[in-house]
């Protein structure tokens, strides 16, 4: 998953801390948890309830409380180093007791309601029922498990433990808990900047169910770290202490135009930005901007300031007042003309304001890092003359560039004569139900997903090949790719076809649609049959032409079409011992061979036939995969008053 060069710096890292005593052994990360554990376990909550319970989970004067070990313990039997939780008041436990009065308190900070000793206590039960919950959920989950299966365990915890799993508080218990399944960032914007500068495109959130609260992504982030430190065989909390050590604090990046038609005087002035070592933006009228703060009051002055010199352009006072109070000293600079990245910077110092430059007299202090000429992937701020660029493949390759990473992989040329990319790289072993068909992919060369309606075949046919495919050609999963890059693995509307193709089986389809066979074809008003190659044959020719690349077929509803008819005496080559062997085609009398790098996944719904129905030939030719209902996902679900949980 990583860059060469950014492994070689990460290892370091490593040995540096290790050098100075700042990372801990796995020994010793093992009895802290464990002392953690035995105190605050879902076992020891189980055994409290009433005052006890709502002591010793909420009391922050007492020290041994559940509340202190989370956000205030430092000591030998556990050191602050598992992910701060500091910041904000005691009320985002939701409840606290006032140290002047003794009263249990809740609500805002702004609007603190007093509670009565069994209000509390009610509470205290919610958030004890909600960790126990999560940690089960937690506990079921694979080790190594896949981005599907995170996103899954997102929802539940959105579902089974709203009030206590999008908390910083809630996650930092969960991963004290499972360290070997979430990692200790428990902002989700500390998981994403540490995604982005280890080159990676944080995952996305899953769509929520109906009636499920809002979550952020703090457990769909955490199967990227779980690999990664995998990959560097590194536990999970050494993996963040070295990140920690080498990123810093999350930054900014932000778009600031050299060169804009509709600014008066603004030609371009990267040589000069580049020379002087600044970044900076014109509007000289304005005089020193120095009293402008990062408030609403002066946002409103600089509108008025605006307006006043400049008229109609007042709309301009955003850009300036980013520029001016936005923009912190440590964040990153994109001096862009005409489209262009012309230079990546990191800002050294405070505004300024040099009246010897009237057509660019803002600045700011820069040390330009990179001064290469480039695009970013992904159009974001356009004709915007200093705005936040927030998208994760542009903020992956300004940090590629800065790194002097490897670039990556190109995107195709085309097909029709399409040059895929020469794959160069090893695909892992998938997690779940992506692991079970890889694995019978692996053994058969193609496989059968079966069960009732309902339970995801289709879905887990498509991500699974999608996958493979792009792990194959590009080292990633398919949704870490650019659009260009999922062309190459799913084609486009154009009609170019890509490494994942998909048809459907029914009772009209048959081996002239999948292999080859005459259809009719209109020139110059006379109808006349055109032999033509089905979606399997193209398929196979394609395969043999990039033997380096593998190609994935996705059949739904196999068992509705007529097996013998449609396969023919293709079922001869399918099998792995077969692959390669060429047989004559009888209509076309071309040669056909299957090649080994060919992979068939099919579906089909055992509410309209079994598998025990299906041809013999074809059963034994296939490997097949069992997806069941999943009671689990319905959680405490009622509908007029008739709970779904089983």
């Amino acid at each position: 998953m990583l860059d060469k060069k950014l492994t070689e710096e990460i290892r370091e890292k490593q040995s540096d801390l290790d050098k100075a005593g700042q990372l801990f052994s796995l020994a010793q990360l093992e009895t802290y948890y464990k002392t953690f554990h035995l105190r605050f376990g879902p076992e020891q909550l189980r055994n409290l309830d009433g005052e006890d319970l709502l002591n010793r989970m909420h009391a922050h004067g007492n020290h041994d409380s559940f509340v202190y070990w989370l956000e205030f313990k430092d000591d030998d039997e556990l050191p602050a180093v598992f992910g701060s939780i500091a910041g904000g008041s005691a009320l985002k436990f939701g409840i606290y007791k006032r140290k002047e009065t003794g009263a249990w308190m809740t609500g805002s900070p702004a609007n603190q309601l007093e509670l009565s000793i069994d209000e509390a206590v009610k509470i205290a039960r919610r958030n004890r029922d909600q960790l126990i919950k999560g940690a089960e959920l937690l506990e079921a989950l694979p080790r190594n498990a896949c981005d599907q299966e995170y996103a899954t365990l997102q929802l539940q915890m959105s579902q089974l433990a709203p009030h206590v799993s999008d908390l910083a508080w809630g996650h930092k218990y969960f991963s004290l808990l499972h360290p070997e399944k979430l990692d200790d960032y428990h902002n989700p914007d500390f998981q994403r900047f540490h995604l982005i500068k280890l080159l990676q495109i944080p995952p996305l959130t899953p769509s929520l169910a109906v009636g499920a609260s809002t979550t952020g992504s703090r457990y769909v982030a955490a199967g990227r770290y779980v690999a990664i430190a995998r990959e560097l065989n590194l536990h999970l909390n050494q993996l963040t202490t070295i990140l920690n050590k080498r990123n810093g604090r999350p930054y900014k990046y932000w778009h600031v135009l050299t060169n804009y038609a509709a600014v008066p005087g603004w030609e371009n002035h990267w040589e000069p930005m580049q020379k002087g070592g600044y970044a900076g933006i014109g509007w000289a009228k304005l005089g020193d901007l120095s009293d402008i703060k990062l408030d609403s009051k002066s946002k409103d002055r600089l509108r008025e300031l605006m307006k006043t010199h400049y008229g109609d352009m007042g709309g301009w006072a955003q850009e300036i007042f980013n520029f001016v109070a936005g923009i912190e000293v440590g964040d990153i600079v994109l001096a862009i003309g005409h489209s262009k990245v012309l230079g990546i910077g990191r800002v050294t110092g405070p505004y300024s304001y040099d009246q010897t430059i009237p057509e660019m007299p803002h600045h700011r202090t820069v040390e330009w890092l990179s001064e290469k000429s480039w695009e970013l992937p992904t159009a974001e701020v356009k004709n915007r003359v200093v705005r936040e660029i927030r998208q994760a493949t542009n903020l992956v390759e300004i940090e590629r560039t800065i790194l002097g990473a490897e670039p990556a992989p190109s995107p195709p040329v085309g097909i029709g004569g399409t040059k895929f990319p020469v794959p160069a790289f090893h695909v892992p072993t998938l997690n779940g139900i992506p692991g079970r068909i890889q694995s019978v992919l692996d053994r058969k060369g193609q496989c059968i997903l079966y069960g009732p309606p309902g339970t995801g075949k289709t879905y887990w046919a498509l991500l699974t090949a999608r996958d493979l495919a792009a792990y194959k050609t590009f080292g990633c999963k398919y949704i870490q790719l650019t659009d260009s890059q999922k062309t190459v693995i799913l084609g486009n509307s154009g009609g170019e076809l890509g490494l994942v193709r998909v048809c459907s089986f029914h009772p009209a389809y048959g081996y002239e649609d999948f292999l080859e066979g005459y259809k009719p074809k209109s020139v110059n008003d006379q109808l006349i049959f055109d032999l033509r190659d089905g979606i399997f044959k193209r398929l196979c020719q394609d395969a043999c032409t990039h033997p380096d690349n593998r190609y994935y077929l996705v059949i739904d509803e196999i068992n509705r079409g007529d097996i013998p008819r449609i396969f023919g005496e293709l079922l001869m080559l399918l099998e792995k011992d077969k692959r390669g062997t060429a047989i004559l085609m009888p209509l076309s009398g071309m040669r056909l061979e299957v090649p080994a790098n060919v992979y068939l996944i099919g579906t089909m719904n055992t509410a309209d036939r079994s598998i025990a129905l299906l041809d013999t030939a074809l059963r034994r030719r296939f490997g097949f995969v069992e997806l069941m209902p999943d009671p689990a996902t319905l959680g405490n679900t009622v509908v007029g008053s008739i709970p779904l949980k089983p």
